[in-house]
């Protein structure tokens, strides 16, 4: 975390510098920009020098002189500028390469590289926002803890490659059966949590029974032959003021509590 404040700073820094070197371009075109009104308008307005009263015109032999050295000016400035211009353009375009490679490098950090659920890394601060929310607003929040049964005789009997597959085919379920604006996470091992804004207790219940009957579905299409896929779920509802750790605490007593009349079995 530290190496990436570390990295984010170092970027601004570096934006930083790339901006105040535009104002300092901008600066000199200005400049130049003046100089060479003032030139051309020093050439066109006479020099009007009173003697006896009358009007003498300015002496124009050195006109060419001014013209060359002006329009030598502007294509040195045009050439420095053009350069500076590669430079920032080729500098802004690797700092957003960096940018775009810490933001796919943070994204990864967060997601469970099997079943492409989120981590518990992730989960922490999710907790913390939804419930800082939570004390907010007054909204409903509920957690739902699973586990599934039996599996550590999946790895077993079948291997772990089959339990992968296994963790797999459940993060599809969860991610069908739950709603878009639901967290799911890998808890750990063949654990997963769910975190539900604006869901109570009795919501929780219902987006419980709808996995089950998606579980029910699953077993009877065979989706991975010889295994029969039985899930134990605790759901828990926090409120304004819990401490939202207790809260997922509850929820896994409550999976385990669940757990203990099943029969839990790999076929």
């Amino acid at each position: 975390m530290q190496e990436q404040q570390r990295g984010s700073q170092n970027l601004q820094r570096q934006f930083a510098k790339i901006e105040s070197e535009d104002v300092h371009l901008w600066s000199i075109s200005i400049l130049i920009g003046l100089a060479v009104a003032a030139g051309f308008a020093a050439l066109n307005v006479p020099n009007i020098v009173w003697h006896h009263s009358i009007l003498i015109q300015a002496n124009a032999r050195y006109l060419p002189h001014l013209l060359f050295v002006f329009i030598a000016l502007i294509l040195i400035f045009n050439f420095y500028t053009f350069d500076q211009r590669r430079k920032l353009k080729w500098t802004r375009e690797e700092l957003l390469r960096q940018l775009a490679r810490g933001d796919v490098a943070e994204g990864l950090s967060l997601i469970d590289p099997l079943t492409e659920t989120y981590n518990r890394r992730y989960m922490e601060a999710a907790l913390v926002k939804e419930a800082s929310r939570t004390n907010r607003t007054g909204a409903a929040l509920s957690l739902v803890m699973i586990d599934a049964d039996g599996f550590k005789r999946v790895n077993t009997r079948f291997g772990h490659h089959k339990g992968d597959l296994v963790l797999v085919e459940i993060s599809k379920l969860l991610n069908s059966t739950f709603r878009g604006s639901d967290t799911i996470v890998r808890y750990g091992g063949d654990e997963f949590l769910i975190i539900l804004p604006d869901t109570d207790e009795q919501q929780g219940q219902l987006a419980i029974g709808r996995l089950a009957k998606a579980v029910d579905a699953w077993n009877t299409a065979g989706s991975v032959p010889h295994y029969h896929m039985s899930l134990s779920c605790g759901v828990a509802c926090y409120r304004s003021g819990m401490n939202i750790e207790q809260v997922v605490e509850t929820a896994d007593q409550n999976m385990y509590a669940n757990k203990s009349p099943k029969a839990s079995h790999a076929r």
